[in-house]
Formats: C-alpha cells, sequence, structure tokens
C-alpha cells in the first residue's frame, strides 16, 4: 500500500501523536512547532482525501486486517471528508495564531500541556469524521470532549475554571446519553458498524428497544451539539476560554456534533424513520426557531463580545437544525452548508477577537471604543466577519440564508422564511453595537494605537478571505453539500 492509502488513518494518528511528543519537549516554541507541523500535515491529508472521495467515491480503510463488520472501519465518504476538512482547516489556522496568544495567555509551565490537549482535540474530532463504528465515534467523541474540558480550564479567568466544570457534567451526561443509545442498538442488532447497522435497523425498527435508542442518541448529541435548550454549557465555555480555544471549538466542536447527528439520523436510522416515522423533523424545527430567536436577542444584550458570540453560536446552530428538521434534500444541504459557513465566520471572528485581547487585554464592548481607528485591519476583519453572520452578499453568511430560506418556501413555509429573516435583523442589532463602539465613539485618552501582529493578522485575513470567495464560488461548498445530501435522503451510501 503506499501513502495515500494510509491517509483516512494518517490525519487522526499524526495530531494523536504529535500530542505526547509535545509534554515530552516541554518547551514554548518547540512544541507550537510540533502541533502547527501536525496540523499542517493533516489539513494536507484531508484536501487530499476530498479530492479522492469526489473523484472516485468512498474510501474504507480496515484496521487491523479485519474485514468490516467484524473488524474496526475507517469509512470516509463525501459527508466526512467534507467536515474533515473544516476541522483540519482551522486546525492549522488557529494554530498558526496561537504561538503569541498563548504565550500571552497561558503560564509557561502549562504551554507544552495546552498544545498537548490541543492537538487530542483535534484528533479527537478529526477521528468522528473518518470512524465507521459507532463505538468508535463515541471514543473520539469522549477524547475531544475530556481535552476540551482542560483546554478550557486554562483559561486565565477564575470562571473558566467553572465553565469546565459545568461543560464537564453536561458533557458526561451526553455522553452516557450517547453510549446508552449505541448499547440499545448493538442490543438489537449485534453490530456497532454503522453501515451494518443500517441495513440491519429496518427489520427491528418498530421496537420500543430501537426507539428508546433513538431518543437517548438524539438527546445525547443534542447536548454535545448545544440544542436549545440543551445548550447552557456553551456560553461560559466560549467566553471564558483562551482566544484560540474559543475560536476551535466555535468552528469545529458543534460542527462535528451535528456531523455526527446527521450520520445517525440519515445514515444509521435513515431519513423515513428519523424525519417521518418519527416526530423529529416537528421538534427540531420547533426548538432550532425557538433557539435562533432566543439566542439572538440575548446576545444583543452581552457586553462581553466573547460571550455575545457565544449565544450567537447557538442561534446559528438553531438555522442547521431548522435545515434538517424540514426533511427534504434542498433542507438538509442548507444545514450541511451552513454547517461549512459557520466554521469560516465564527472561526474569523473569534481569532480577531483574540488579537483584541493580546493587545488590550479584555474584550467588552467598552474596550472596542475608537479600534477601528487604532487595530484597523483587525476591525475591518470583525466587520466582515460580523456582515457574513448577518447574511449580507457576497459573504458566505448570505448563501447559507439564501438556501434556508429557500428550502422553507420550497414547502411554502413562508412564516419560517421571515422569522429566519427576524433571526438576521436581531444578529444585524449585535454586530451594529460593535461596528458603533468601534467607529463612532471616541478612544480613550490611553488607548493603544498598535495593530496586532502580522502573525496573527495572516490567519485572520485567511478566513476572511474565505468568507467573501466561498460566497462567490460555491463549487466545493454547496456543490458538495448538495452531493452529500443528495446521497443521504434517497438512500445512498
Amino acid at each position: 500500500m503506499t501513502l495515500p492509502d494510509h491517509l483516512a488513518v494518517l490525519v487522526v494518528i499524526v495530531p494523536l501523536i504529535a500530542a505526547p511528543l509535545c509534554v515530552l519537549v516541554d518547551r514554548a516554541r518547540p512544541t507550537w512547532l510540533i502541533a502547527l507541523g501536525a496540523a499542517w500535515l493533516s489539513f494536507a491529508g484531508a484536501v487530499a482525501l476530498l479530492i479522492q472521495v469526489r473523484a472516485s467515491g468512498p474510501v474504507s480503510y480496515q484496521l487491523g486486517g479485519w474485514a468490516p463488520p467484524w473488524g474496526i472501519e475507517y469509512r470516509v465518504d463525501l459527508l466526512g471528508a467534507y467536515v474533515l476538512l473544516i476541522v483540519c482547516a482551522m486546525a492549522a489556522l488557529a494554530l498558526t495564531f496561537a504561538h503569541l496568544s498563548v504565550a500571552r495567555e497561558i503560564r509557561d509551565d502549562r504551554v507544552a500541556r495546552f498544545y498537548a490537549a490541543f492537538l487530542l482535540v483535534f484528533a479527537g474530532l478529526a477521528g468522528i469524521t473518518v470512524t465507521g463504528d459507532a463505538f468508535n465515534l463515541f471514543v473520539f467523541l469522549e477524547i475531544s470532549s475530556l481535552s476540551s474540558y482542560a483546554l478550557i480550564s486554562m483559561g486565565r479567568d477564575r470562571r473558566a475554571l467553572n465553565a469546565a466544570f459545568q461543560y464537564l457534567v453536561m458533557g458526561t451526561i451526553g455522553a452516557t446519553f450517547i453510549l446508552i443509545g449505541i448499547g440499545f442498538l448493538y442490543m438489537m442488532t449485534g453490530t456497532l458498524n454503522m453501515l451494518d447497522l443500517a441495513a440491519r435497523l429496518p427489520e427491528v425498527s418498530d421496537t420500543r428497544t430501537v426507539r428508546a435508542g433513538f431518543a437517548f442518541l438524539s438527546v445525547g448529541i443534542g447536548l454535545k451539539l448545544a440544542l436549545f435548550p440543551l445548550h447552557l454549557w456553551l456560553p461560559n465555555a466560549y467566553a471564558y476560554a483562551p482566544s484560540v480555544v474559543s475560536a476551535f471549538l466555535s468552528a469545529t466542536a458543534t460542527k462535528v456534533a451535528v456531523y455526527a447527528l446527521l450520520r445517525f439520523l440519515l445514515e444509521v436510522f435513515g431519513a423515513e424513520f428519523s424525519l417521518r416515522s418519527m416526530p423529529f423533523d416537528t421538534i427540531l424545527l420547533v426548538l432550532g426557531l425557538i433557539g435562533t430567536l432566543s439566542a439572538s436577542l440575548v446576545a444583543v444584550y452581552q457586553t462581553n463580545i466573547k460571550r455575545m458570540l457565544a449565544y450567537s453560536s447557538v442561534a446559528q446552530i438553531g438555522y442547521m437544525m431548522l435545515g434538517i428538521g424540514l426533511a427534504s434534500t434542498l433542507g438538509v444541504t442548507a444545514a450541511m452548508l451552513h454547517l461549512f459557513n459557520h466554521a469560516l465566520m465564527k472561526g474569523a471572528l473569534f481569532l480577531a477577537l483574540g488579537a483584541v485581547a493580546y493587545r488590550l487585554g479584555s474584550v467588552t464592548i467598552r474596550d472596542f471604543a475608537g479600534l477601528g481607528r487604532r487595530m484597523p485591519w483587525t476591525m475591518a476583519a470583525i466587520v466582515i466577519g460580523g456582515l457574513s453572520l448577518v447574511g449580507v452578499p457576497p459573504t458566505v453568511g448570505f448563501l447559507s440564508k439564501w438556501y434556508l430560506v429557500s428550502a422553507t418556501l420550497e414547502q411554502g413555509l413562508w412564516p419560517i422564511a421571515l422569522l429566519i429573516l427576524l433571526g438576521s435583523i436581531l444578529a444585524l442589532a449585535y454586530i451594529w453595537k460593535l461596528i458603533e463602539a468601534a467607529y463612532f465613539d471616541a478612544s480613550p485618552s490611553e488607548a493603544v494605537k498598535h495593530e496586532a501582529p502580522l502573525s496573527m493578522l495572516v490567519p485572520v485575513w485567511l478566513l476572511v478571505a474565505a468568507n467573501l470567495y466561498f460566497g462567490i464560488d460555491t463549487d466545493l461548498s454547496a456543490g458538495v453539500a448538495r452531493q452529500a445530501a443528495t446521497l443521504l435522503m434517497e438512500g445512498g451510501r
């Protein structure tokens, strides 16, 4: 076998091996270089995998020489390659940004452990996207979650410990529900391979055990993806985590949980069972709408900008749930597209906030007074990222809203389309607060007049450029989303 044949496992193994290396080296700059190299190598592998999957179909990798369903299989299809690309790209850009930010926010004796934990989160999230085994999905989910708790607790604000503990409690409940759900499915089918589960479940889908398994999995994954009203852990976790951690988790963690939900709903259980036999489509529609509007409203009144964007993330997750709840190919396409686009928006915004925190030490509305003149490049990135969040053309946010509104109008649900537009108006309200403070409020007399370092601005502006580029060229984002949604909704593999 040649190197390309092993890409499905290498994208996970590289950061997994690099993590203990960071602890062994235990010096700030070398550990950063190890983490950075691992992330960019995995990103190159993810790009190659997506090209391969688009050209020749799903990639199957058998571990230990045992053929599935008896052995563990890594299986990368179009949806998996799509989400893996997001995870690897965001890890590479976040770690490029991280060197100065981590040196400022993390104690010297913890830097090596910080990068080790970061790589474990990355490896866990990448593993979720490539595994074809339900139990291994749970294992990778726990690897990423446990490491996330450690990363969040390293925030310099003492409230980071409370946020990490709250996340730990909620995450443990979610993980327990997921494990129980997988156990019920195994009890009824005798298999953990997802494709094998999908083949065997229709015969026993009318049993109470399978329905209970579906309920446990739905609630457990709902906790992990911060579905309203299971989102209470997210605002504090994002607000008090180190800047680079907020950026990486906001762009990847909930997106991978949405991927897991799509995988179980549409592939393992099948769209007919999940969105038609069970009333889950209606549940997702209602909770998605309430989450979008209520979280957007709460975001308007926040003074801590990281907390504001955290509530915004809950609202954006609501849009994804709306798309899935529409139970149509166009609706699922809109959800997958927004999954991709939201990673670009929030990655750019949180990294830019990290640059502000590096210069000013905090990120409140008061700190933004006159920021447009003092940090023009950083603030311009925040403005473009904010406009993308609102859905202004030609940004990726406009594309997401266009697909979502089209999916609702396709079914004649014009009141929902109006509520989606209301959500955009609320997003404009809280983004305008930042713009008003930055460009129209006077700078304090003692204000620092330094732009962020170039090593921070480059990854921020790469994401800003992606927000504009993928709003115009939609072959990768919308094209792959449409293809993957068609395969899942029509029962293709």
